[in-house]
């Protein structure tokens, strides 16, 4: 009897021990939630803090640029806009004004409409040429082979040179009785001796062979750098499977040098619509008009007869034909090439 007296307290004690405990916890969940909710508030103003941060970093780092550009690209074009619509000889007030009449007296001229015709075939012989021409000689140095870092310097080494002194250098090379006249008597070739810049049936394609002696190092450079990327692996496992030399480089080679060849042809692209400097040491745009562009047909107009507002529309047209161009070949040949690019992940603060 004293026994169970003695147990029922204990007992008793043991049930109202989950009582006191629940109470406890009940007590102490406000606490905890509002612990919590004070963490997560430190984590949003955390994470705040840290978009603010990297924000401003950019920033930072983006506004000297964006404010180069601004000065340097977005308003002479503006200014450009605006000279365009006036009669003016660079000297007086700008009180003339004429509207787009300087756009039509442009799109009307013959001159200028063969210029951009000869800027046109300059960058589809640039193309034609310069790819396969660029892309053998590429496959063959990067090939082992003795003398393979000379025959690299050599060729990228016209590309670096400056063009008033390339241009100077092949003006003397091709003048009636220069050296690439005596190199062809002197081999019996005496008959092949041509007028090479004075012509205008061959003046243009003389002055693309100059232009490919310039830029075929650019060229090979690229597609060397893109080669680096193809893996070996392809390779070996194509040579197992007895794949010949040109089914290797026409079905691994080439096509994963895609991306390379396509950057390549919108730089060559770009380059040949605005090319000025070789053109105009060699001919000047000359003979009767043969190898002129947009770009010696802006500076004739403007630089030579002071007709600064003419030459205006015609920057402003130049630059409209390479944004067309340029916008077409990103949306239309490039598009793959961005799409397959990977996407930078966005990092979440926590």
């Amino acid at each position: 009897m004293a026994d169970d007296v003695t147990a029922r307290p204990a007992s008793a004690a043991a049930e109202t021990a989950p009582i006191r405990d629940g109470a406890r916890a009940v007590d102490q969940a406000p606490a905890r939630s509002t612990a919590r909710a004070g963490a997560g508030r430190r984590r949003r103003a955390g994470s705040v803090s840290t978009g603010t941060r990297k924000r401003l970093e950019i920033a930072f780092f983006v506004t000297p640029a964006l404010v180069l550009f601004v000065l340097f690209v977005v308003v002479p074009v503006v200014q450009a806009v605006r000279y365009s619509t006036f009669r003016w000889n660079g000297l007086g007030p700008m009180d003339d004004f004429v509207g787009l009449k300087n756009y039509a007296n442009a799109l009307r001229d013959q001159i200028f409409t063969d210029a951009v015709m000869n800027n046109l075939t300059i960058v589809v012989l640039s193309i034609v040429i310069q790819l396969p021409l660029g892309l053998a000689i590429a496959l063959l140095l990067n090939r082992d082979m003795w003398g393979r870092s000379a025959m690299r310097v050599i060729i990228f080494v016209p590309y670096v040179l400056a063009e008033v002194v390339a241009g100077v250098v092949w003006l003397m090379l091709l003048q009636p009785g220069g050296m690439v006249d005596a190199v062809l008597e002197s081999v019996g070739l005496g008959d092949l001796t041509q007028l090479w810049l004075g012509d205008p049936e061959i003046a243009l394609y003389t002055v693309m062979v100059v232009l490919t002696w310039k830029y075929l190092g650019l060229a090979v450079i690229l597609f060397l750098a893109g080669l680096q990327g193809v893996p070996t692996d392809l390779y070996e496992a194509a040579q197992l499977d007895g794949a010949s030399w040109w089914q290797v480089q026409r079905r691994i080679t080439i096509p994963l040098l895609g991306p390379t060849i396509r950057t390549w042809a919108f730089l060559s692209m770009i380059g040949s619509l605005q090319l000025f400097d070789m053109v105009w040491i060699l001919t000047k745009g000359g003979p009767a008009n043969s190898t002129m562009t947009m770009a010696t047909y802006l500076i004739n107009q403007g630089t030579n007869r002071g007709l600064y507002g003419y030459a205006s529309a015609v920057a402003v047209l130049l630059f409209g034909i390479s944004l067309v161009l340029a916008a077409f070949y990103q949306f239309f040949v490039l598009r793959r090439d961005n799409q397959d690019a990977p996407k930078p992940r966005k990092v979440v603060a926590r």
